[in-house]
């Protein structure tokens, strides 16, 4: 008898609650086992129309954060579907769950994606957020795009291709752009979230980290390089300090991940390749902080700054990514736009969806 092949993975409710599922994307093994990329997808609930109660806490939510007052009803399938594709950064997973209702309830469909050997994909037996090669995540991105594109056919009924719009956040922004420099046809567009497009300090910096690296990348790629710990921005971003969010202890420790040779000569080499300028054919937009303070210790600032990246050096970098690029800045956004403080990301969520409605592809 013909042993029964393995179920194919179905979504599941996702931690995040109410409207969000996930769904595993098995992925070629690697020399640590198996290996899996997550995609997160936000779905609305339809409903027939809510109760009078609901309908005014749900009016007075949508007044508060300025959304659209809909029904909960899926995104307008008479044109293209418009889909938006959020990738995260180092030692970090997708959480933004305000993010994708604010999104959703604009008429897009909403999808995040955890890579490998991060948040949701990460397994015991994992180096997190460990590659040598950047381009390794090909492989997640198109899993999840062509996922995507099966979902979105699924729930709208239409055979056409949807529109893709990649959203990513500081290594994920590393990542994506040079993706779409690698993909010229892909995508609609590209906003990049505080994008890590050169290492902090400057280019000579890096070179110098560069030449110090390689041989033991070469001989050691998994050898964990001692930096201070540098918990400044955690403490801004967590419910548990002074933050809003909670953040999961495993998949966003306090001190991030172990820093370790081969990642690091990696991420240098995606730096180089964007001091070399890129191609991206799909308009980008780049939205940053209005300043950079990166400091061991914590203060008030930390909460209206950019801990992580050198800001004014990521606007110029980012003048290289493409013929169509914008640069947002927002006074007293901290290094994840979206995570910033109310005020400031009800402006970067209203700036997102009026960019992406006058670029629709």
């Amino acid at each position: 008898m013909k042993a029964a092949e393995p179920e194919a993975p179905s979504w599941q409710p996702d931690r995040l609650g109410e409207g969000f599922e996930s769904l595993e994307l098995p992925l070629a093994d690697d020399d640590e086992g198996t290996v899996c990329a997550t995609l997160v997808r936000y779905v609305p609930a339809v409903t027939a129309g809510p109760p009078a109660f609901l309908s005014a806490l749900r009016n007075t939510v949508f007044r508060t954060l300025e959304w659209p007052a809909t029904d909960g009803r899926e995104p307008d399938g008479a044109a293209r579907p418009g889909v938006v594709l959020y990738l995260h950064g180092w030692a970090d997973y997708f959480l933004q769950s305000e993010l994708a209702r604010y999104v959703g309830a604009h008429g897009l469909h909403f999808y995040a994606l955890d890579l490998r050997k991060y948040g949701r994909s990460l397994r015991d037996w994992q180096t997190p957020g460990y590659t040598t090669d950047l381009g390794i995540y090909d492989e997640d991105i198109s899993a999840a795009i062509e996922a995507i594109k099966a979902d979105v056919a699924g729930r709208t009924g239409l055979a056409t291709d949807p529109g893709v719009h990649m959203l990513a956040h500081s290594l994920g922004g590393l990542i994506g752009a040079l993706w779409a420099d690698r993909h010229p046809a892909a995508l609609e567009t590209l906003i990049l979230n505080a994008p890590w497009l050169e290492l902090q300090g400057s280019s000579l910096i890096r070179n110098i980290a560069m030449h110090l690296v390689e041989p033991i990348a070469r001989t050691d790629p998994r050898r964990p390089f001692r930096f201070p710990e540098m918990p400044g921005y955690w403490q801004s971003v967590s419910d548990q300090a002074h933050g809003e969010w909670f953040l999961d202890p495993q998949w966003r420790p306090t001190a991030s991940f172990p820093i370790r040779a081969g990642w690091t000569r990696a991420v240098l080499a995606g730096h180089a390749a964007v001091e070399r300028r890129l191609d991206i054919a799909a308009p980008v937009l780049v939205m940053l902080s209005d300043r950079t303070r990166i400091q061991a210790e914590w203060s008030e600032e930390l909460m209206v700054a950019d801990a992580v990246i050198d800001v004014e050096q990521t606007a110029r970098r980012a003048l290289g990514l493409g013929r169509r690029t914008s640069v947002f800045r927002y006074p007293r956004a901290i290094h994840d736009v979206f995570l910033s403080r109310r005020e400031v990301r009800q402006e970067a969520y209203r700036d997102l969806v009026g960019w992406l409605s006058s670029h629709p592809g």
